[in-house]
């Protein structure tokens, strides 16, 4: 009844109504990587590829975010299928990751020409054509001044999205094509478009950091300070394929201003070393108040494995650390996983806490 007249209020004095509260959760996971390994064992008979098991034991999770966001660290680019060097996925592999509950498919990466520019704009007819949002990579300028910020709402909450990366493996695209590359005055420039185009919440995911490092470097660093003096409340980094810290930044009132994560590492790979076997998802939660202003109410991380098949016709699954850590222990570095994650983050985060996926069902 409260809100009811706190809503009927300014109309009985000729006022605007005051738009009532919302609020949302936003999902982030990271790097989704093909490897030769994980296409052959997706692989059925009859020459299609299946990854429903993939993504079942953490698809709960996504699902119940309002938008979820992960990085497409492989172009979509048509037969032959292969993996590193120069990657190239199923068709199928999106549709998975759609189904599992992503929303947004970041397309700027070190990764995103391995099949030159051709295979980059197969990948993005491929996501429009199963309906999925993506950012970071254009067919041309014309894609690129429309969409580029991409503009979504969230129960009625205006969010920009903005994808960078910091090279493409020494590809170049070919025009029209158009990829984001990290270019200050440009993001600058972007920032102040997303402003223009009444952006609420402005997010900016950076494909950058050297890979394999737990912290990050000076320019990470240096560029997070410039993305949050300009006004982006959420930096999402991607491409060490490791874990690096996580951040919330306050004003000068203590509030939350900005949150900085600077790597979320692998959401699902077959690399083997003791850092690359998971990855973080982080989960933020912003609203709207009385005010109408859109505040950072909190962000948490938990972490994911790779779980590896070890009987055949099994496939790469992406499971809670947590839960395999007790079911498994003896999962391949899953031990070291856990422990150098939770060692980097209770020794450098700031204002981002744990929490745990509790069942699979």
């Amino acid at each position: 009844m409260w809100g009811l007249f706190l809503f009927l209020a300014p109309l009985l004095l000729g006022q605007a109504p005051a738009v009532p509260p919302a609020e949302v959760s936003l999902l982030f996971a990271g790097d989704a990587m093909q490897h030769k390994a994980q296409i052959e064992t997706a692989r059925r008979s009859g020459g299609s590829y299946d990854y429903s098991t993939c993504f079942e034991a953490i698809a709960p999770e996504i699902s119940a975010a309002d938008y979820a966001v992960i990085n497409l660290e492989t172009p979509i680019g048509g037969a032959p299928y292969t993996g590193y060097p120069c990657f190239s996925a199923p068709d199928e592999f999106p549709v998975a990751l759609q189904k599992a509950g992503f929303d947004l498919f970041l397309t700027a990466n070190n990764h995103c020409l391995d099949r030159y520019s051709r295979g980059a704009q197969r990948t993005l007819h491929l996501l429009d054509s199963i309906g999925a949002d993506h950012t970071g990579t254009y067919p041309s300028i014309e894609s690129h001044n429309r969409f580029h910020p991409l503009m979504v709402q969230v129960k009625g909450i205006r969010i920009a999205f903005l994808n960078y990366t910091y090279g493409t493996n020494g590809f170049t695209p070919t025009p029209p094509f158009i990829v984001n590359y990290i270019d200050r005055d440009k993001i600058k420039a972007d920032i102040q478009r997303a402003k223009a185009l009444n952006a609420e919440l402005i997010v900016a995911c950076l494909h950058w950091g050297d890979e394999y490092q737990l912290l990050p470097n000076n320019r990470q660093k240096e560029l997070a300070d410039l993305l949050v003096n300009e006004g982006v409340q959420l930096v999402i980094g991607s491409h060490p394929h490791v874990v690096q810290p996580m951040e919330m930044r306050y004003d000068s009132k203590g509030n939350p201003r900005a949150l900085v994560v600077y790597s979320l590492g692998n959401f699902i790979s077959n690399m083997k070393t003791r850092d690359t076997v998971g990855g973080a998802m982080v989960k933020v939660t912003v609203r709207r108040d009385m005010q109408n202003r859109i505040i950072l109410q909190s962000a948490q991380y938990t972490l994911v494995y790779t779980r590896r098949p070890v009987v055949q016709g099994d496939n790469f699954e992406v499971v809670p650390a947590e839960l395999e850590v007790q079911e498994n222990p003896s999962r391949p570095h899953l031990k070291g996983f856990l422990q150098k994650a939770r060692e980097i983050f209770s020794q450098y985060n700031k204002g981002v806490t744990e929490y745990l996926i509790k069942t699979r069902d």
